[in-house]
């Protein structure tokens, strides 16, 4: 066999890989949208569940679901950040520093269930924060962690040495490198790490099962330590509680389609940012 027919099969596996992984996406895409689609009105957007969650809207779902992820990446994006810069530009190259980069690697495979009941003895209990916005923003926040400190440590690696040397012979300081130079030219990988974690953030259950997620309210919560509706949570209870099955499944669909909007909407926000930056930076 040549090489043109080996590289040509190469080729054709790769494209079907990635058609098979699209055509499993429009699928899905496809499934929730029929059937989500048939519930979403006005009322339904705007207005709280009554009747036993069987009639009304997901409004307090959709408020506290952004609550709980703007909370998370607020809270995990500066400290990520942080700790790829320290990892990558000033700590001492050995033997401890790979741990901790093994450490960070392996906490991300961590399953979620246990970022919750983490979330629930430290926020929760230990420093009575309650079942609040505030606990499982912070939990989802130590869950999408380590996404975010190795995507952000990719993006500074991936910079060329000879950018840093350049601006250090021109005079500038480290730090100054960094915030001028590196970080800047990095926005782009950044900011590939932000929309992942921020997919995960929005659809995680079980975290804020423990720590933040309310199976009924009517209001709106009014600080960082109120309980609160999400979707993903009202989705669970909508599919295994209640005694109106027909009519619970077609809100639970109706939910599963407005958090992939969601989700979608955010992510093309970050991807739009990502974009202009990376226009910018290389012309």
């Amino acid at each position: 066999m040549n090489r043109d027919i080996k590289q040509k099969i190469g080729f054709f596996l790769l494209s079907l890989s990635i058609a098979v992984t699209i055509a499993f996406l429009a699928l899905i895409i496809f499934f929730v949208s029929v059937r989500g689609v048939k519930v979403i009105s006005w009322e339904f957007l705007t207005q709280p569940p009554r009747d036993a969650m069987t009639a009304g809207g997901i409004a307090p779902a959709i408020i506290g679901t952004l609550y709980l992820t703007l909370g998370a990446i607020l809270f995990a994006l500066p400290l990520g950040i942080a700790c790829a810069i320290y990892l990558c530009e000033y700590s001492p190259k050995g033997y401890v520093v790979n741990i901790i980069r093994i450490s960070i690697n392996n906490l991300a495979g961590v399953p979620s269930v246990v970022f919750g009941l983490f979330g629930l003895a430290v926020f929760v209990k230990f420093f009575k924060f309650g079942v609040s916005i505030l606990s499982g923003s912070l939990s989802l926040g130590i869950l999408v962690l380590p996404l975010i400190i190795s995507a952000t440590q990719e993006a500074l690696l991936a910079i060329p040495q000879s950018l840093r040397e350049a601006s250090l012979a021109l005079g500038a300081t480290k730090w100054q490198t960094i915030k001028k130079i590196v970080l800047p030219a990095a926005v782009p990988g950044i900011l590939t790490g932000t929309i992942l974690s921020i997919g995960r953030v929005a659809g995680e259950t079980a975290p804020i099962l423990f720590t933040a997620a309310a199976f009924y309210l009517r209001g709106y919560p009014r600080s960082i330590f109120s309980e609160v509706m999400a979707l993903p949570y009202h989705i669970y209870a909508l599919m295994t509680e209640g005694a109106h099955p027909e009519r619970q499944t077609a809100i639970a669909y109706g939910c599963c389609f407005i958090l992939l909007i969601l989700v979608l909407l955010v992510s093309g926000i970050a991807i739009f940012i990502r974009q202009r930056q990376r226009s910018y930076y290389h012309g």
